[in-house]
Parts: C-alpha cells; sequence; structure tokens
C-alpha cells in the first residue's frame, strides 16, 4: 500500500487507476417499457449479477433535486455536518465505514428507511426549517425508487415463473421489511492529480438486502469484479439505475440456491471529480426466515445454507469487514 503524506490519507489505500476507456461495456440492460423484460432481467442476475435499468418511469428531476440537495449539505462546514454523526449506526459518517476497521475516502449521509408511513432516520440538520426542500426531496425520491424496486422484484418472480407474483416483493414493502439508505459523497483530493492512482472510495463488498437500486452522477469510480477476477469501470449514466438483485448474499443467493451470481463492487475516487451516489438497500423483517424457495430447488436437489433469520445475518454482518463473505457461516 502506498501511502499519500497527508494525515487525512494515511490509511486510504491506493489502487493504479484504470486506462483511460477501459469502461465495461457488456453491462447488461433491462428495459422496462418492452416485452421480455422479465427474462432479460433473470438473464442478467444468471450471467453478471448487475445490470442497468432504463425506461423505469422515476423522473430525472426526482434524482437531480435530491443530489442538488446532498450537495449543498456536504459543502457545509464540516464541524456542522458532524452534529448529525458519529453514524451508530445511522447518521453522518466520514471515511470511517463500519466498527471493524474499513477506511474509505467517502463522506456519507446513512437513513434507516421504515415503510408504513414511509419515513427515515431523523438527524439534526433536518430539523432546521431550512432542510425542508432536503425532507422534500427525500421524500419523494424514496417513493419512487420503492415503487420501482418493487416492479423488479414482481419481474424477477415473473422471469422465474414463482408464483405467488409477489414471492420476493413481500419480503421487503411490509411494515416491519428492514430499508436503508445511503447517501455517498467522494470529494476531490487534489493530491491525487499528479499519480496515476486513485483512493479506495468504498472497498470491496458485496450487498447482504434483497435488493439495492443505485443512482450516481456523471462522475466515474464504480468498478465491478468479474468471474474471472478482473476489476472493470461501470459508465457512468445518471438518468438510470444500476441494480445488485442478486448480490444480497444473505438474500438473492439464497433464495435461488446459488442460481443468482453474486458480483463484488467498489467505488475508486480519482481525486479529480466528485463522485455522488445514492443507494436504496431494501431487505426483509429481522425476523424472517431466509431459505431457498421451493419452487426453485429441482428434485432430490439438496439446499447450500441452513435455514436462518434476517435478523441473525444482519447481526453477523455488522461483526464483519467489507471484504468478508459473511455469508460463509451459513452454510451447510
Amino acid at each position: 500500500m502506498v501511502v499519500l503524506a497527508d494525515e487525512a490519507l494515511d490509511q486510504i489505500p491506493l489502487i493504479r487507476s484504470p486506462k483511460l476507456g477501459a469502461n465495461f461495456s457488456d453491462i447488461p440492460v433491462v428495459d422496462l417499457s418492452m416485452p421480455g423484460s422479465a427474462e432479460a432481467l433473470v438473464g442478467a442476475c444468471e450471467e453478471v449479477g448487475f445490470f442497468k435499468v432504463v425506461n423505469h418511469g422515476v423522473p430525472v428531476e426526482l434524482a437531480e433535486r435530491l443530489e442538488a440537495e446532498a450537495i449543498k449539505f456536504f459543502a457545509l462546514p464540516q464541524l456542522d455536518k458532524e452534529k448529525s454523526g458519529p453514524p451508530n449506526p445511522f447518521g453522518y459518517g466520514n471515511k470511517t465505514i463500519g466498527l471493524n476497521g474499513d477506511v474509505g475516502w467517502v463522506e456519507y449521509l446513512l437513513f434507516a428507511i421504515t415503510s408504513a408511513p414511509l419515513s427515515y432516520t431523523s438527524m439534526s440538520f433536518l430539523e432546521e426549517p431550512s432542510a425542508r426542500s432536503f425532507r422534500s426531496a427525500l421524500k419523494e425520491y424514496l417513493q419512487a425508487v420503492r415503487n420501482l424496486a418493487s416492479d423488479l422484484l414482481r419481474l424477477m418472480a415473473e422471469g422465474l415463473k414463482i408464483e405467488p407474483i409477489d414471492a420476493f416483493s413481500r419480503l421487503v414493502m411490509g411494515e416491519q421489511s428492514d430499508g436503508i439508505f445511503r447517501l455517498n459523497h467522494y470529494p476531490k483530493c487534489p493530491i491525487l492529480e499528479k499519480l496515476n492512482c486513485s483512493l479506495t472510495g468504498f472497498g470491496e463488498h458485496t450487498d447482504p438486502q434483497i435488493i439495492s437500486v443505485l443512482r450516481s452522477n456523471s462522475s466515474t469510480g464504480l468498478q465491478i469484479s468479474l468471474k474471472d477476477g478482473t476489476w472493470v469501470a461501470v459508465p457512468p449514466d445518471q438518468e438510470s439505475f444500476f441494480i445488485n438483485i442478486v448480490y444480497v448474499m444473505a438474500g438473492t443467493q439464497v433464495l435461488t440456491n446459488g442460481r443468482f451470481r453474486s458480483v463484488r463492487h467498489r467505488v475508486l475516487a480519482n481525486g479529480l471529480k466528485s463522485r455522488v451516489s445514492m443507494i436504496y438497500f431494501f431487505g426483509p423483517p429481522p425476523a424472517e426466515r431466509i431459505a431457498p424457495l421451493p419452487q426453485l430447488m429441482g428434485e432430490g436437489e439438496q439446499s447450500k445454507y441452513r435455514e436462518f433469520t434476517w435478523g441473525e445475518y444482519k447481526k453477523a454482518s455488522y461483526k464483519s469487514r467489507l471484504s468478508d463473505d459473511r455469508l460463509g457461516q451459513f452454510e451447510k
């Protein structure tokens, strides 16, 4: 690991920047306006474990409004931002990710989301009258993406020929469902301009939920790991959503008994342009028991995982590092 001569950066790993133009052009695209979108979605889950959704029905203006509000918050003086932290686990965080030693060139807001009625973790800055537009933008965006996630999970059930059609969506749309929303900001880092390196923004990991819905601005940084272990850059597209619907290690990978492959991903901060991303994670209620769906088990096929509750998995994941295999302890 190269160490930079800056006290704020000395614990964050440097990674060689990808070559210019080295974007991965084979990201599956699921067009929700076209016939066959359910089959296309399932194919993307099986082959790559990651895909882009277009013609999704979420107005671009909703994301742009929330992004603008997030930028205003992250531009506040550091002491003002820290009034909404530290994250425990929700709130404002800066460079420290979780409680087990992970760090990155990132600051963030982490919210717990409840479903009925739709609400989110309160933070000190949101209680100010000046945050009215932030609160409005956040709630409208969350509701729109929630509807999109429900549609995608119903399409997944349709593509897998599972009945009832809400077999997946009911897990994450109920009153006790476990939702999390993250706003990430990867600031500029002028010290990197003369180096052919990027800082680790958010280290390699897999998402544990049933589905995660990502939207970012036009800045690069997101990478996924292919089957052969090669890291490739995902071209940004601020009008579309990127979906991790299978690397939900304790979710869909178990529910499908390994039929859907998982994808490890990370974010690099190149220091030249700031990146803002927003990710809505959808999980089941803590007491929900997670096991492969019988409809997806072949005759005589045995489950690869022992049954466990979402709460058990979540408790175990909080004790792990980002790059750990959090599902290994639940394998048979």
